[in-house]
């Protein structure tokens, strides 16, 4: 059975987990083979290059977009990415191979990052290409890396290993995404090979500049959907679970056995990404199930999502939600039997490239949740220019989710949880379809409510 495998950025660090849990894991033989597994990033990598995608504190790239030095903060990084060969040392790599791989390809980087800097310099092109550029660069780095020191411990260790770059570092063919994708799998015979691919992609399109850091979920379903396997698979360091273990505690929760597509888009629309939404659409358009396992729980089936799965059983999937989210709320008595005020509003929303969660409305308000990061001076002098009111809420919103959850009185038993809990309801609401019920709270009491929902309806 030919796979498509993802690992993440932490899995990666733990590499020889990796390959114990995953790629030896019951097989000897020509069972290792068939598999073409897209690796990350070592955990912290591309925070270094690029910044820290949690707290957004400034790598590399950040020096370049401010005008500043970056040749030292470029050779730090390289001294960090050799630390980090050390540690695989005693899993087989070749310690003085990966440290020239990696020396090479910085100072190649190093080399065209110089280039787009003074072209920058000289004033006579978009900065925006440039620094694009350069993030493509960048991020680029940090797979190549661990692709190389994957194939090279896996060779050593006696296993048929092929690495495919798609960073395409040497390579200056305009080819697409999807044209790199097919390019480099042409002629392979996976049956003889485990297939190493990196989860960058360079393409004329720019990955990063379509889907920033959910590139390599992206470049994932476009092999998966390239080489048609029977299954794709996602390891990543925790089961896709009921609730949130740390919130509930991991005797209160469950893996999913099993859900659709439909749910997986709900839960990336709250943050909690079973895969990302622009990946999972290729895969589900194209008929490929999706399994989501723990590269620490080998045995375990994790999670399949097809793109038919209907529960047989009503039921709460998962109970799920944000503290990171504030209700922007718009009050005009001019509202009331106008038609197209909406549309004004979501014009502004539109023109600054913000998106929403949750939509509310009255007579004579509209209440929008976005995320927090999104939130900008500009969008509120905007909406306060033109309407009466102008209200700016910090919020949470926890929600159930599931591919069956439509029964009588499931409304009315989680707003009866929380009312127990002491929480009260800002605002509620579902579609038609009803896969997604949401509630807005008070920021605080967050974390009190996906406990008191999850005791009440879904407590395993």
């Amino acid at each position: 059975m030919l796979t498509v495998e993802k690992i993440g950025g932490t899995s990666m660090s733990a590499f020889g987990d990796v390959l114990n849990n995953i790629i030896f894991y019951n097989r000897r033989g020509p069972e290792l083979y068939n598999r073409i597994f897209v690796v990350s990033a070592y955990a912290g990598v591309t925070n270094w290059l690029l910044e820290n995608k949690k707290t957004g504190a400034p790598g590399v790239y950040h020096r370049i977009s401010e005008f500043k030095e970056f040749h030292q903060a470029l050779r730090d990084v390289t001294a960090q990415l050799k630390a980090l060969n050390q540690q695989y040392v005693p899993l087989g790599l070749d310690l003085a191979a990966a440290d020239a791989f990696i020396e090479a390809r910085m100072q190649d980087a190093k080399t065209y990052l110089d280039s787009l800097v003074n072209v920058l310099a000289s004033g006579y092109v978009s900065s925006e290409n440039i620094l694009q550029a350069a993030r493509e660069i960048l991020a680029s780095i940090g797979e190549a890396h661990s692709a190389f020191n994957s194939v090279n411990i896996l060779q050593s260790k006696g296993v048929h290993a092929t690495l495919v770059d798609l960073s395409g570092f040497h390579d200056h063919h305009p080819y697409t995404i999807d044209e790199r994708i097919s390019k480099a799998f042409k002629g392979i015979t996976f049956a003889e090979t485990i297939c190493i691919a990196t989860g960058y992609t360079k393409g004329t399109e720019g990955i990063m500049r379509e889907f920033d850091r959910g590139y390599s979920e992206v470049t994932f379903s476009k092999i998966a959907v390239a080489v048609r396997p029977q299954e794709a698979i996602i390891h990543k360091e925790y089961h896709l679970c009921s609730a949130d273990p740390g919130l509930v505690g991991i005797g209160h929760c469950r893996p999913v056995g099993a859900t659709n597509y439909d749910v997986a888009d709900q839960l990336a629309d709250v943050g909690m990404e079973a895969i990302h939404p622009k990946a999972s659409k290729p895969l589900e358009i194209n008929g490929i199930n999706l399994r989501i396992k723990n590269t620490f729980e080998p045995a375990h089936a994790g999670t399949l999502i097809t793109k038919d799965f209907v529960s047989a059983q009503t039921r709460v999937e998962v109970i799920t939600g944000t503290d990171k989210v504030v209700m922007v709320d718009v009050y005009d008595p001019q509202m009331v039997g106008t038609a197209g005020f909406d549309l004004a509003i979501m014009q502004i929303f539109y023109a600054l490239d913000i998106s929403y969660a949750f939509k509310a409305t009255s007579a004579n308000s509209i209440s929008v949740l976005i995320w927090e990061k999104d939130l900008n001076k500009q969008l509120v002098q905007q909406l306060e220019a033109k309407y009466e009111k102008v209200t700016v809420e910090k919020t949470a919103m926890v929600c159930l989710i599931g591919s069956n959850i439509d029964r009588p009185g499931l409304l009315a038993q989680a707003a009866g949880a929380l009312a127990e809990a002491g929480i009260n309801i800002m605002s509620a609401g579902f579609a038609l379809r009803k896969v997604n019920i949401q509630f807005i709270i008070d920021r605080a009491d967050y974390k009190a409510a996906i406990i008191a929902l999850n005791r009440s309806l879904a407590d395993g």
